[in-house]
Formats: C-alpha cells, sequence, structure tokens
C-alpha cells in the first residue's frame, strides 16, 4: 500500500492545476450543500484525495477557499449571462433556464442570505463591480429602446431575478402554488411563456407612442 500511495502524492503534486480543480468542485458541491459555516475543510479535503495542508497551501484557509468558488462561479455565470438575447422577451426565459441548471448557485445564494443578511459578505467589493457593469448594460439597454427608460434600472434587474430564480430557490412553493415540480418540463415551458407574457405587458405602453406617431404621419 505505501507504494502505491507515494506515486499518487507525487502525481498530485506535480499537477497543482488538477489539484485546484478537484479542490474547488469539491468545495463547490460542500458550500452549496451546508454553506459557509456548516461546511468542513476535512470533508473537502478527503472529496479532493488531497491533505488539509495542501488545500491551505492553495487558498489560504476555509474563506479563501470560498471567495475562490465564489469567484470562479460568477466568472462562468458572468460568460453565461453575456450570451443572454437582447430582445427581452426571450431573455427572462433564458434566465430562468439558467437558474433551473444551476442548482448550487442557487443554494450558495441562499445560505449566504441566511448567514450573512443585510450584512456585507464575502468578496462584496469585486461582487459590487459585477453588478455595477450589469446596470451599466441595462442602461444601455434602455438607451437603445430595447427596455423601458421609465424603469429604474436595479429596481428593474432586482425584479428580473426574482421573476427567474425564485421558482428554483423555492421548489415546495412552486409546487404549492401551480401543482407542478419546478423540474417538470410542463412547469419549465408554461414559466417560460408566463414571462414572456410578463415582458410583453410591460413594453404595450412604450410601444403605443411609436403607433399614434405612424398614424399621424399617415394621415398628414
Amino acid at each position: 500500500m505505501k507504494t502505491h500511495d507515494r506515486p499518487s502524492q507525487k502525481h498530485v503534486s506535480r499537477n497543482p492545476r488538477q489539484t485546484q480543480e478537484r479542490i474547488l468542485r469539491a468545495a463547490l458541491g460542500e458550500f452549496a450543500a451546508k454553506g459557509f459555516a456548516g461546511a468542513r475543510v476535512d470533508v473537502i479535503a478527503r472529496q479532493a484525495r488531497i491533505n488539509k495542508r495542501m488545500l491551505y497551501h492553495y487558498f489560504g484557509d476555509k474563506e479563501g477557499l470560498f471567495r475562490e468558488v465564489l469567484r470562479r462561479k460568477m466568472a462562468q455565470r458572468a460568460a453565461w449571462l453575456a450570451s443572454a438575447p437582447e430582445d427581452p422577451m426571450e431573455r427572462l426565459p433564458y434566465w430562468f433556464q439558467l437558474a433551473c441548471h444551476d442548482p448550487e448557485w442557487i443554494r450558495l445564494l441562499e445560505w449566504e442570505a441566511l448567514q450573512w443578511g443585510e450584512h456585507n459578505v464575502i468578496d462584496e467589493e469585486r461582487r459590487q463591480e459585477r453588478f455595477t457593469r450589469t446596470l451599466e448594460r441595462f442602461g444601455d439597454l434602455q438607451g437603445r429602446g430595447l427596455l423601458s427608460n421609465e424603469l429604474d434600472p436595479g429596481q428593474l434587474f432586482l425584479s428580473m431575478l426574482a421573476l427567474t430564480a425564485f421558482p428554483p430557490a423555492f421548489p415546495q412553493l412552486t409546487r404549492m402554488a401551480t401543482g407542478l415540480a419546478v423540474s417538470d418540463p410542463k412547469f419549465q415551458k408554461q414559466r417560460e411563456q408566463f414571462l414572456r407574457q410578463f415582458t410583453a405587458a410591460f413594453q404595450v405602453k412604450s410601444a403605443a407612442p411609436s403607433f399614434s406617431h405612424n398614424q399621424k404621419g399617415n394621415s398628414k
């Protein structure tokens, strides 16, 4: 057994990227399942097949590991969101599907809310920068007439998050309200249709002036 274990340790030490990848995958699962306070470093190390000393070597401490998990996950989601359709009619269904297919992110946020509430969270300054860039993008869409400029960008963004993330975040309430599970394709189809209808409802007002203007032009 000893002769078998030694090459394994050498192999791990010679592949720091693979080692860190295993640690981050294990950490994401542990933090999502138990939150920052409940997650145990020894469990993460065991699942990653390394000792705790190596984990601390790469990430410093538990908070450093959690911060890196968040940064990695946010970078992944930023890439997904960058591919979101600009058409508001399709943007909300796209966000909804992202939420449905990323339950670990939803759980991370829920645990974080339980632990920190209204207080500052880990890595908040960097995360706030991402929010700021998102709000700037919303302002750009408003300036191009793709979103109503009567709506506050922050409130609009928050409402979009709520509309798309609430069902997978609270599956029990979703089931009681609709009689369907979030994972049910029937519910997902209904939800996407509702989100398109919801978007169309607040687009009607912005479209009306354009229609009346064309009418006036035709009557001349």
